[in-house]
């Protein structure tokens, strides 16, 4: 059995003596499209939080491509190649789309504070490379030609993506998605879905936090379900829409799969 690219074992986590997270162990193979869902308070943004170094838990250890992470820095953990975006949009929306991307590009600097105060040969080169690479990024999310627009002008969906974009400047091989599809209408989530799988045909492994129930079951490998902070049920999405904890404690009736 391959080593997974990133293994959570056993972590919990409280807040003023309340359990947010508890025993939670979830793995993740590489270039798969892992959806983590449940009721809002079940603990899934808590656990991105955990995994991107915002909290560190009670318990519990993390590990990707091998490494133990859960004590390190945000910053670190980034550079170790996992990115997110948020619930809520959290663009420089001052700032052109490229900017928004360069900003992420920004996390694998190489060169020193002299060569950027005096724009060496060093600092023009890389910089160069970094506007090439934030370009190429933004032609896979089908933003190119609004590169230099303004992020806050961008419809609703395009600035999700653009979001999307800047998590895979930072160089990343796991992206986390929270809530993606929120506020989207039909068309911007279809386009969502296409996006999100081409992504993955690239070689990009994803974890998605969703509560669009038709993006969960049309797009994911596996689906694990939190209830009040513990796991209840994981499996294939056929198998997870009919498991009855699952459709007691959060979708309320049956699910169907398929569009």
């Amino acid at each position: 059995m391959r080593e997974p690219l990133l293994d959570i074992k056993d972590i919990s986590i409280s807040f003023g003596g309340i359990s947010a997270v508890e025993d939670v162990s979830l793995n993740i193979s590489k270039n798969e499209i892992v959806s983590l869902i449940g009721p809002n308070g079940a603990g899934k943004t808590t656990v991105f939080n955990i995994l991107t170094g915002v909290y560190l838990p009670d318990s519990g250890e993390i590990y990707f491509k091998g490494e133990r992470i859960d004590r390190k820095r945000p910053q670190t953990i980034v550079k170790k190649g996992i990115s997110r975006t948020f619930q809520n949009i959290r663009l420089f929306k001052d700032m052109q789309v490229i900017e928004n991307v360069l900003v992420g590009t920004h996390t694998r600097t190489h060169y020193s504070l002299f060569d950027s105060t005096f724009r060496t040969r060093k600092f023009r080169k890389e910089e160069d490379e970094k506007i090439y690479k934030a370009i190429e990024i933004l032609k896979i999310l089908g933003l190119e030609n609004k590169k230099d627009e303004y992020a806050g002008d961008l419809p609703y969906g395009d600035q999700r993506k653009a979001e999307i974009a800047r998590a895979i400047a930072t160089g990343a091989e796991l992206i986390l998605l929270d809530e993606p599809a929120a506020g989207m209408n039909p068309q911007e989530t279809d386009e969502l879905l296409n996006c999100i799988r081409y992504i993955r045909s690239l070689g990009y492994t994803i974890l998605l936090i969703e509560h669009d129930m038709r993006v969960v079951m049309n797009i994911s490998d596996r689906i694990y379900v939190l209830d009040d902070g513990k796991l209840i049920a994981e499996g294939l999405p056929e198998a997870v829409a009919n498991n009855p904890r699952v459709i007691k404690a959060y979708l309320g009736g049956e699910l169907h799969v398929g569009n």
